[in-house]
């Protein structure tokens, strides 16, 4: 199923907001060097719900922040409604989720130069089974 317009539209004003605010935690609670971006956020239908994939750089850092701004939702939906209490009657309960992609094609590529290349060597994949 689609998004309608007003999904996309609630999508973009909390992945815009939801960066400001969890940048500035991240430079406020003392962590210097890590980069936090909202890199997808997806609304349900009834506009209860929200889905956000955080990307997080350095990697090694995303499962100890995930576990904080999770422990800290209320606290950042607080934040989020009061920038967008014109533009939103209610705040969706945000669900926080990592964004893996970018290390997903990392290896991707990592392993298209190596020398035990699949795609040259078919050998080197399981075979599949029929069912």
């Amino acid at each position: 199923m689609e998004e309608t317009q007003r999904q996309k539209k609630i999508a973009g004003i909390l992945q815009k907001d939801l960066a400001d605010v969890l940048q500035k935690a991240a430079t406020d609670g003392g962590l210097r060097g890590v980069i936090i971006s909202v890199s997808k956020v997806t609304v349900t239908t009834d506009l209860s719900d929200a889905k956000v994939y955080l990307s997080v750089f350095p990697n090694k850092e995303a499962a100890e922040l995930i576990k904080g701004i999770r422990s800290n939702t209320p606290l950042i939906r607080h934040e989020l409604a009061q920038r967008t209490r014109h533009q939103l009657r209610r705040m969706p309960n945000l669900e926080f989720f990592i964004d893996d992609s970018l290390e997903y094609i990392e290896r991707i590529e990592k392993s298209l130069k190596r020398e035990d290349n699949p795609i040259k060597d078919a050998e080197l994949l399981e075979k599949r089974k029929k069912s």
